[in-house]
């Protein structure tokens, strides 16, 4: 009987059903009936809000073309709902973002199968793979309720859905081999593609990233509390090409000190070296600064570290499951808090490091235009410090690059984002709303349109709290403006007066012009906080779709979405 690792991120029923399906594989058993005809109909969906759902969709499709199958791939956004009931073998990749919210792009058909509106799917065949990340308590909720919604619509699991942490390789590698071994057509054996899932990646990747060179750090912010650098990086010698739009991924280090104190403060012998995934040893230490996550914890780590610990009051919490319990316990902590305030046992390091995830690498929106800086790409990172519980505390990748990266070669990946693109016409006039850091991709969507000679207009409506001290880029804004490639810039302090000011605010002061260039074709891009700005100027664009558009709430929403469905309204928010 195969046996899949403890780790392995599946529910005990989904751990059973798959033991049991790979064991029959292996051993030439019968697995399950297969189709007849010569190809099997499969239709892939994918909710992406960064690209990550689009391009597992896409790799599993070019597999299963050379299988047997007949699989088709849709956004979906673009699907065509009334084609649901009638579906053989549906596949569902999605992400969730934010407060457990559908992707963008997934958002308007999350909606309607979730409504009263949606048909039975009796007939339907579906699995679910869900992308998401345990540090929030709406892990994979999207994913979550298409899957539920699915089978209380009368649809029926090929095989149980995959719940993915960040680190979604070995999940989807499991989860596809499950369906296409389901789903293979009469003579095709199960594993067959199995391979263009391993293929060995050419080049730098998020997988083996480029040990880059920082060319300039230094803080934008001239005195007050914000922190925001400009990393410049070479890609001199990686092969590495991006477009405007997309993100950066960069993998840091953890803080030496604070991985010291979590050494001194463990039980077992510190000195021992551990294994890692790819089977090589490095000494704890070395593991703890470059290997694994130690700057935070969540629901999954502190389940795991309970039975480990004799502390009542983890006890207390595990025990009575509360999300809210959860989220107020685990805000502002980090792992050297369980060391230290919650003592457990553990045999060893490997042990120890055995619960703990990997450390992932960081995405940033790339700041600079690859034609206005060749070889190079730029960075706007707000460096993240707080007092929590006693101790100073920082977020680790940006105070990794403000603090701890002189010396070293960041490793470094492009991570490209479809969704979040120029339009293909240069004529296309273009609204921007990039608060704080939310600036970085519209810096290098002008640098980009001047470089082009796009003719549209720009935009900007830009945002912080103070004037004098937290103009991002103030220089190079007014001089696009003075020189024209900026037609309007829009700012908003919001501490700089009595009443507070957002970038929300100022689209209702200039909605009138603001519907004129809708009107007029403009896309309308937003970059920056997901769980507040990007909700607020949300409802901004509908309220000016109706106050100035003269449009019923309905159809100021059907109108929002079409701008979606014609990629004018795109959002890269975090």
């Amino acid at each position: 009987m195969i046996k899949l690792p403890e780790d392995a991120p599946f529910s005990p029923e989904q751990r059973a059903w798959l033991e049991d399906f790979l064991s029959k594989a292996l051993a030439g058993g019968a697995t399950a009936p297969v189709p007849a005809g010569p190809t099997v109909p499969v239709t892939l969906l994918w909710g992406s809000q960064t690209g990550n759902a689009e391009g597992l969709s896409k790799q599993l499709m070019k597999r299963m073309k050379k299988g047997g199958f007949e699989p088709e791939v849709h956004d979906m956004a673009a699907y065509d709902r009334s084609r649901l009931p009638k579906e053989k073998n549906l596949l569902i990749i999605t992400s969730t973002y934010g407060d457990g919210e559908p992707p963008d792009n997934a958002e308007e058909l999350y909606n309607w199968i979730l409504s009263d509106d949606a048909p039975r799917l009796e007939g339907v065949s579906y699995s679910v793979l869900a992308l998401g990340d345990t540090n929030y308590p709406d892990f994979c909720k999207c994913g979550i309720d298409f899957d539920e919604r699915l089978e209380a619509l009368g649809a029926s699991r090929i095989s149980p859905r995959v719940d993915s942490d960040v680190d979604f390789d070995d999940p989807f590698k499991e989860w596809s081999d499950a369906v296409i071994g389901l789903l293979a057509p009469a003579g095709e054996p199960a594993s067959n593609g199995a391979a263009a899932l391993d293929q060995i990646e050419k080049g730098y990747s998020k997988k083996r990233p480029f040990p880059s060179t920082i060319l300039k750090n230094y803080n934008l912010n001239k005195g007050g509390e914000k922190e925001t650098h400009h990393v410049e990086i070479s890609l001199d010698g990686s092969g590495l090409e991006y477009q405007v739009g997309d993100a950066l991924g960069v993998l840091p280090s953890n803080p030496e000190d604070v991985v010291d104190e979590i050494l001194e403060n463990l039980a077992f012998r510190t000195s021992a070296d551990v294994e890692l995934s790819d089977g090589s040893e490095v000494s704890l230490r070395e593991a703890l600064i470059h290997h694994f996550d130690i700057g935070t914890i969540n629901k999954t780590l502190i389940q795991k570290w309970q039975p480990r610990s004799g502390s009542p009051y983890l006890r207390s919490l595990v025990e009575a499951d509360d999300k809210k319990a959860y989220e107020d316990f685990c805000w502002g902590r980090d792992l050297i808090d369980l060391v230290v305030d919650h003592p457990a046992d553990f045999s060893d390091a490997d042990d120890f490091v055995g619960i703990l995830k990997k450390l992932q690498p960081r995405l940033y929106s790339i700041a600079s235009s690859p034609n206005a800086h060749p070889g190079e790409v730029h960075l706007c990172v707000g460096i993240v410090r707080y007092d929590t519980h006693g101790r100073k505390r920082g977020g680790i990748c940006s105070t990794y690059l403000s603090d701890r990266s002189d010396g070293t070669n960041p490793g470094v990946f492009v991570h490209s984002n479809k969704a979040f693109r120029l339009p293909e016409s240069g004529d296309t006039p273009l609204i921007m709303v990039g608060p704080g850091t939310g600036i970085a991709p519209f810096r290098a969507f002008l640098e980009e349109r001047k470089i082009s000679g796009a003719k549209g207009g720009n935009w900007l409506l830009f945002g912080n709290p103070h004037h004098d001290t937290d103009f991002l880029y103030e220089e190079e804004l007014t001089a696009f403006l003075k020189e024209g490639t900026i037609q309007r810039l829009d700012l908003a302090w919001s501490r700089d007066q009595k009443e507070k000011v957002y970038v929300q605010n100022l689209m209702i002061e200039q909605g009138a012009e603001m519907w004129k260039w809708l009107e007029d074709g403009a896309a309308f891009y937003v970059c920056g906080d997901a769980s507040r700005m990007a909700k607020d100027v949300d409802a901004a664009l509908h309220t000016i779709a109706e106050k100035h558009g003269g449009l019923s709430a309905d159809d100021a929403k059907a109108f929002v979405s079409q701008l979606k469905k014609d990629k004018r309204y795109q959002r890269d928010v975090y």
